[in-house]
């Protein structure tokens, strides 16, 4: 015998939270200023195209001004070759997983970019390939 029936109302202790669908068309609305006492303007660049990205919504509901205005800090560092170290590097690869700025952080966060609207996946798909003997 397996065992009792399940419980129908039953609530599993390890579910795991749904994923979180973030436009595709980014972040939309007013810039958040920049938490750090000093800014460049290349910092400030950086931290524009930051919030203008998808994930930038889900910074903006968790609080995570300073830590992407640390990131852009780390990514002017290391965009440098004069002042990049290995450390500076691997400082802002963990930013990035924390920032979910790469297909796999992303994944970990459980976070996914919607479909812009009108194109479906296999459109997107289908649309990319290109036929090399009319070249």
């Amino acid at each position: 015998m397996p065992g009792p029936a399940p419980k129908r109302n039953a609530r599993r202790r390890n579910a795991r939270p749904d994923w979180r669908l973030l436009p595709a068309e980014g972040r939309s609305g007013p810039l958040p200023e920049w938490p750090l006492d000093d800014t460049t303007p290349v910092e400030r660049g950086i931290w524009d195209e930051l919030w203008a990205s998808p994930q930038a919504v889900a910074w903006e509901s968790l609080g995570w001004f300073r830590t992407v205005a640390r990131y852009a800090q780390v990514l002017l560092v290391c965009e440098d070759p004069e002042t990049a170290t290995a450390s500076m590097l691997a400082e802002a690869r963990q930013l990035e997983d924390r920032l979910g700025l790469s297909p796999m952080a992303m994944r970990r966060l459980q976070w996914e970019i919607a479909e812009a609207p009108g194109t479906s996946g296999r459109d997107a798909q289908v649309s990319a390939v290109v036929d090399y003997r009319n070249l």
